[in-house]
C-alpha cells in the first residue's frame, strides 16, 4: 500500500456525494469525519435507499469507506414521529474494520442478455458482500443421497457465510453510473483486502 503521503484524499468527494444523496448530508459528514479519525479516504460508495410502505415512505443510507487501514460502514436510518416521540429523528452508526479483519468480499454481477457480453460491458445489476466475521447466515437445506426413490433422512446440508454488509446497487433503480461506481469500489475494497492480509 503507497505511503499516506502518496495518497489522495476524497473526503471532499465524499462530501460532495453526500450533498447530492440530500439524506443528512451533514450528520453522516459528521459521523463519518469522527470514524474516519482524520485518516485519508481511498475510495467510497454512498447508497441511499427509499423504501415504501402502506402507511409511510422510509429513507436509509448506507456509506463505505475505505481508508489506508480501515473499512468504515456508516447505516444512516429514518425513525418517523410517533405517540411517544412527538418529533422524526434519525440514527447513524459507524463501524470500523481493520483491513486485516476483513474475510470476504464476495461480488455478483447481474448482466442482461449474456449470450451478447462483451468483454468490458458492464453489469445490470451489482450486489457487493463484505465479511469480517460480525454476522454470519446459515442456510440450510434437507440432504440427499442422489436415489430420488429414497424416502430416508439424511439431516441436513447448509452452508455458513459471512454477511456482514449486503449492498445491491440497481442500473434500473439508481442508473449504470451507480453500478459502475460500486464496481470501481469493490474492485479498489478487493485490492486492498488482499495486500492486508
Amino acid at each position: 500500500m503507497p505511503a499516506a503521503s502518496d495518497l489522495t484524499d476524497l473526503r471532499a468527494e465524499l462530501h460532495d456525494e453526500l450533498r447530492r444523496a440530500g439524506y443528512y448530508p451533514q450528520l453522516v459528514a459528521d459521523v463519518l469525519d469522527v470514524a474516519l479519525a482524520d485518516e485519508a479516504v481511498i475510495a467510497h460508495l454512498v447508497q441511499p435507499e427509499t423504501t415504501f410502505d402502506s402507511t409511510e415512505v422510509r429513507r436509509h443510507m448506507t456509506v463505505l469507506v475505505l481508508t489506508p487501514t480501515r473499512f468504515v460502514v456508516t447505516h444512516v436510518d429514518d425513525h418517523p414521529a410517533d405517540s411517544e416521540n412527538p418529533s422524526a429523528s434519525a440514527s447513524a452508526t459507524t463501524e470500523a474494520v481493520p483491513l486485516a479483519e476483513l474475510r470476504s468480499v464476495a461480488l455478483t454481477h447481474v448482466v442482461q442478455n449474456p449470450e451478447s457480453h462483451q468483454s468490458g460491458g458492464g453489469a445490470s445489476e451489482l450486489t457487493l458482500v463484505v465479511g469480517w466475521g460480525a454476522l454470519q447466515r446459515i442456510d440450510l437445506e434437507p440432504a440427499t443421497c442422489g436415489d430420488p426413490a429414497c424416502e430416508a433422512d439424511h439431516g441436513m446440508t447448509g452452508t455458513l457465510a459471512a454477511d456482514d454488509v449486503v449492498v445491491r446497487v440497481s442500473s434500473a433503480a439508481e442508473g449504470a453510473g451507480a453500478v459502475d461506481a460500486a464496481t470501481r469500489f469493490a474492485r479498489t475494497l478487493s485490492a486492498a483486502s488482499a495486500r492486508n492480509r
